[in-house]
């Protein structure tokens, strides 16, 4: 058979354009994902830094530190009040700076900002899962790069330390983040349904449509993280969403909101979809009770909470409720006390003690208990108090183990209870009452404190002390330990120590009623 010369030309020719072909296919993806890795990257702004962080800051001190305090000196008061309106005073409770004085909103405010948000909303539902993302990433990147300043913030308004605002804002905070970005699209994506043989020539599919406007109730005790924490969610579900913070970290939560205002801003997207509520208990209900308000999350105390879910039934509000724990961490016999001692000091002293999923009860074998809780008596005596940030003039940022408490409204009611336990046979060997700061006189400072040999079933083991107070407790058996973990009526958290994980798991922790539960470690679980 003869070939001509043309046939071979055709052959060649081919040989050339496959490569061709795959080289330009190669070269408009390597385009398009470089168009997306741009459309996508996170945008880079900028916000005001507060001058209350400042080394220079001088603010009046407040002899008596309370919500209220603007109504016993005028001096407390911003330039131009409204008359017939309601104030709240902010300060920071570990040197009783006045931080400034804010006007509450009132029913009109509360239901305006609803009416912006919905309207917001209206558009961002049908905002891509790129541009939420690019959302998230913006904040991110924002909160990475002002991580000090971020955690001044809440120094200053809380009383904590900066290491307590590192692990439990910022920490936590971008852990959520790299969550909602990484997976937060695949579950909200529809999902196939298989069905019986008599419809097996049909289909379901379950699709993740967004609710609305939602609000979060959030407490005081994380103020960065329990308000960015469901906006992110919120936002990146396809919703609007109304923040109501609690009345004594209005100062810093207005400063963290407006930095997630000016991401949608530069992200080209509506800053109204982002409402912040602040006011007194008395006009809650107008954001509890709105029919434009599609789901509800509470954080807080049990009597707010039953006030919160009474109001949602009103419109069949869905609401989702964490009113505290007891958490309880049990050491099994032979733990190695040196490895573990110093989780147990952080799970018990962080953030002075006020912490949802901190560690209350140490749930301790009587064969280590006297080690334990001498150990435990040691370190809590050298554990240094007082303000994370430097005062005026001072030159040096002082180095603190454990900041103020919110207020010192409790202080009474704390001794009061550790008296009782105290009365009915309990030792308290450090700490117990209020510790009174050599040159911060008005500060909210409680004295870390280790009570031992506590009764199961006395107050001190029952009550959420949100304190730092660390309650010991001896036991004989794990049969023993389990029924003592699961004695109060709490169950949102709780940690096992002991050499054998397996038996951690098997013989204690698939025992507990809670929700989560951390292996030979402290809360680990809320970064997951």
């Amino acid at each position: 058979m003869a070939y001509s010369d043309s046939d071979y030309e055709d052959d060649e020719g081919l040989g050339i354009i496959y490569p061709l072909s795959i080289f330009f296919a190669l070269g408009i993806w390597l385009v398009f994902q470089r168009y997306q890795s741009i459309r996508n990257r996170a945008v880079p702004f900028r916000i005001r830094t507060p001058e209350q962080i400042g080394p220079n800051f001088q603010a009046l001190k407040i002899e008596n530190p309370s919500l209220e305090a603007h109504m016993l000196d005028p001096n407390l008061m911003p330039p131009f009040s409204i008359e017939g309106r309601k104030y709240i005073t902010s300060y920071d409770p570990a040197t009783s700076y006045h931080l400034g004085t804010f006007v509450a909103d009132s029913q009109g405010d509360i239901e305006n900002k609803i009416r912006l948000a919905v309207e917001a909303q209206g558009q961002w539902r049908n905002s891509s899962f790129a541009d939420r993302r690019k959302v998230v990433r913006s904040l991110k990147k924002w909160l990475v790069d002002n991580q000090e300043t971020c955690a001044k913030v809440a120094a200053r308004d809380t009383g904590k330390t900066l290491l307590d605002a590192a692990l439990g804002e910022i920490l936590t905070t971008c852990s959520k983040m790299d969550w909602l970005v990484n997976w937060g699209e695949y579950y909200l994506k529809p999902e196939s349904r298989s069905t019986n043989w008599m419809l097996v020539y049909k289909s379901a599919k379950v699709y993740y449509e967004p609710l609305g406007v939602v609000a979060a109730i959030v407490s005081w005790n994380y103020p960065l993280h329990n308000a960015w924490s469901p906006i992110l969610a919120a936002l990146f579900a396809g919703n609007g969403i109304i923040v109501k913070c609690s009345e004594h970290v209005i100062w810093s939560t207005q400063w963290y909101i407006s930095a997630i205002k000016e991401c949608l801003r530069v992200c080209g997207q509506n800053p109204e979809l982002v409402q912040l509520v602040c006011c007194y208990p008395d006009e809650a209900e107008v954001l509890t009770r709105s029919p434009w308000i599609r789901h509800i999350t509470f954080i807080g105390s049990e009597l707010v909470g039953r006030k919160v879910a009474l109001a949602a039934t009103e419109h069949l509000t869905p609401v989702t409720l964490e009113l505290g724990g007891k958490d309880p961490a049990i050491v099994m016999p032979a733990t190695d006390i040196k490895q573990y001692a110093s989780i147990w000091m952080r799970g018990l002293f962080q953030n002075a003690g006020q912490n949802c999923i901190g560690i209350e009860r140490l749930i301790v074998h009587s064969s280590q208990y006297d080690e334990i809780y001498s150990m435990i008596v040691e370190r809590a005596k050298q554990l240094r108090l007082g303000t994370a940030l430097s005062q005026p003039n001072d030159g040096f940022i002082p180095t603190v183990d454990v900041g103020a408490m919110i207020s010192s409204d409790r202080f009474n009611d704390l001794e009061r209870v550790l008296e009782t336990a105290i009365n009915h046979g309990a030792t308290v060997d450090a700490g117990g009452v209020r510790w009174k700061h050599p040159y911060l006189e008005h500060g909210s400072y409680f004295s870390p404190t280790v009570v031992g040999n506590v009764a199961p079933d006395s107050e001190l083991a029952q009550r959420e002390m949100f304190a730092p107070i660390a309650t010991i407790i001896k036991y004989e058996t794990l049969e023993e330990a389990i029924a003592i973990a699961n004695g109060t009526r709490y169950g949102l958290g709780a940690s096992v120590f002991g050499p054998d994980q397996e038996h951690c798991v098997n013989k204690i922790a698939k025992h507990l009623q809670c929700g989560m539960v951390s292996i030979n470690d402290f809360a680990v679980f809320y970064l997951k």
